[in-house]
């Protein structure tokens, strides 16, 4: 069984170290019916002040100070229902232009944070970036969750990514199949103190679903959030 490198740390061989709709739509609904509603109020309660004006008692009149405030806090509330109108049409806006964000990505390669890297042909990739020399602990599990190798390598500390890149081969040295693998990095200093260890993948954007809230991107399989997108680094050829 090959033995593990760190130059671009090699794994196991050849290692080298990125509902809204419904929502919406149910927002304006409710909208709508309020205003349906406080509209029909309203307009009662000028037709009763009307008829209250027309029959009131001229020697006890009524007090015009109460219907003044009831005036008031009916414009008040009409007020808040057209703010909440605006706001509603803000937050479609906003969703418009995040699905034609996200639709812009299709196609091209990006960087994302993430653990889950697609194993084809062979060869997986994640980069790691590790701040401070130290010793890394490597995990790799398939979709089902078993663990199908553990390594380690030395790495100097540096704020850039280095790719890690693993061949596939199980720690017995089995060969495992294509799919999706999660891999889980740990780290420590020459004093034994824990180190952050960042992980990333890369992949071509296949697809995105811009019915979901935010729209998800499809890359190798995973789906993702635009912020989660670290970087682009260049349209597929």
């Amino acid at each position: 069984m090959t033995t593990n490198s760190v130059s671009s740390p090699v794994v196991s061989g050849t290692t080298t170290l990125p509902t809204s709709s419904a929502t919406g739509s149910s927002a304006a609904a409710t909208n709508a019916l309020a205003s349906s509603q406080i509209a029909g109020n309203f307009q009662s309660f000028l037709t009763l002040l009307t008829t209250q004006l027309h029959n009131q008692n001229p020697l006890d009149p009524l007090d015009t100070n109460q219907f003044t405030q009831q005036l008031v806090e009916f414009a008040g509330v009409q007020q808040q229902l057209n703010t909440n109108d605006s706001l509603s049409t803000l937050v479609s806006l906003q969703q418009t232009a995040q699905s034609t964000q996200a639709l812009g990505f299709v196609g091209q390669t990006v960087v994302v944070n993430g653990n889950t890297a697609a194993l084809s042909n062979s060869s997986a990739t994640w980069d790691l970036t590790v701040p401070t020399s130290s010793t890394v602990n490597v995990t790799i599990a398939n979709s089902t969750g078993q663990t199908v190798y553990t390594g380690s390598f030395a790495a100097t500390g540096s704020t850039t990514a280095q790719p890690f890149t693993w061949n596939g081969q199980g720690t017995d040295g089995t060969q495992w199949p294509a799919g999706q693998y999660t891999l889980t990095a740990t780290a420590a200093d020459a004093s034994g103190g824990s180190v952050g260890v960042t992980t990333q993948i890369q992949g071509v954007v296949s697809s995105v679903d811009i019915a979901k809230s935010p729209p998800m991107l499809t890359v190798n399989g995973q789906t993702y959030t635009v912020n989660q997108i670290a970087s682009v680094a260049s349209p597929s050829s």
